[in-house]
């Protein structure tokens, strides 16, 4: 249990509008009262509280500041999942819904001069964040040609199915969208595979080092379109991966390879909090055992929801799927995941 909250951790979100875009996939549009900056590509984490914990679910965001879209997310419907059931089963246009901003590493990069083609893959609701991304390279990078192939059980299930059709009519030049049905008769193209993904990347012209992917989807489904790159010889810097469940599956344990108390002092909303950490706790489970409100979701070094800037001393992570070999050099760290090694620590929280 969290209390003591301070009033500023979270932001209230107006439900403006709820849009059914395919059996259990809504669009959540917020209410435009600039409360919330972010990027195209990243997600909003939300927290519902129960009066005993809360519980917190991060979802994509699918609008784009390029067309001044009000903020939206994509939510899709989970079996057993509490937040995403509360969410389409039983929100309503006028409810107000909590949120700690925006975050997340499935973006653009800073400096885009370099680059003149991006291939998205996605699946299912995967699309999501590439919607985002896809929307906002068109209207403000007139010269990236972008390729989309987007796996699904059949067109109708298939999520912005209309919308996406009717970006690639308006930027026939610039944007060319591949479905997937697994319900094709073709069942050579009915799903993505080794020699269909290769046959993509062969009919499309593009500079080798100047070209990024990004895909979000299933774990196995990224997991083989990684390695598939890899494999080309394309280099992990130009390949970004978003894991839109990342409570999914556990990691094993590591052990850090200090494991003595050391001080954390930490920058939150202009304010220093210093608190020891205590082997086996995260520096994120330090943080609220002392009420000390930090922003995470996952826990599992996933998302990157809890990212901060280690501004001195060594902070060693257990596991990291989101932060790239220049992140790390840049000092960004992951506190759900980060143990202070080798002596005190000083980090300070990153914004969006």
């Amino acid at each position: 249990m969290i209390e003591e909250i301070p009033d500023n951790l979270y932001k209230v979100l107006t439900i403006q509008n709820i849009i059914e875009e395919a059996d259990d996939f809504k669009s959540f549009v917020f209410q435009d009262d600039h409360k919330i900056t972010y990027l195209p590509g990243q997600f909003l984490t939300l927290v519902h509280q129960t009066g005993v914990d809360e519980i917190r679910r991060s979802y994509s965001i699918t609008s784009s500041p390029a067309w001044n879209e009000p903020l939206s997310i994509g939510v899709k419907r989970v079996a057993n999942g509490i937040f995403s059931r509360k969410l389409i089963d039983t929100a309503r246009i006028g409810d107000f819904i909590l949120c700690t901003g925006a975050g997340g590493f499935f973006r653009l990069p800073e400096d885009m001069s370099p680059i003149s083609t991006i291939f998205f893959f996605a699946a299912g609701s995967g699309i999501a964040p590439v919607f985002s991304l896809i929307k906002t390279v068109l209207k403000t990078y007139p010269v990236i040609q972008i390729f989309l192939i987007y796996s699904n059980q059949s067109p109708q299930a298939a999520v912005f199915h209309d919308q996406l059709q009717k970006l690639e009519r308006q930027y026939e030049k610039k944007f060319r969208a591949h479905f997937l049905f697994s319900s094709m008769a073709d069942l050579r193209r009915a799903r993505l595979n080794r020699e269909l993904m290769l046959e993509f990347l062969a009919i499309h012209q593009f500079e080798k080092d100047r070209t990024l992917f990004y895909t979000c989807g299933p774990a196995a489904y990224m997991r083989m379109i990684i390695y598939l790159l890899r494999e080309q010889g394309f280099p992990s810097d130009q390949i970004k991966k978003e894991d839109f469940n990342p409570r999914h599956a556990a990691f094993p344990k590591a052990i850090p390879p200090d494991t003595v108390t050391h001080l954390v002092s930490f920058e939150v909303n202009g304010h220093t909090h210093q608190f020891k950490v205590n082997y086996p706790d995260t520096i994120l489970r330090a943080a609220l055992k002392e009420k000390i409100a930090l922003p995470y979701s996952c826990e599992t070094g996933k998302c990157g929801s809890c990212a901060a800037r280690c501004l001195k001393g060594e902070v060693w992570l257990s596991y990291n799927e989101v932060l790239t070999e220049k992140d790390l050099l840049q000092g960004l760290t992951l506190t759900c995941v980060g143990h202070p090694v080798h002596g005190d620590v000083v980090l300070q929280i990153v914004s969006s």
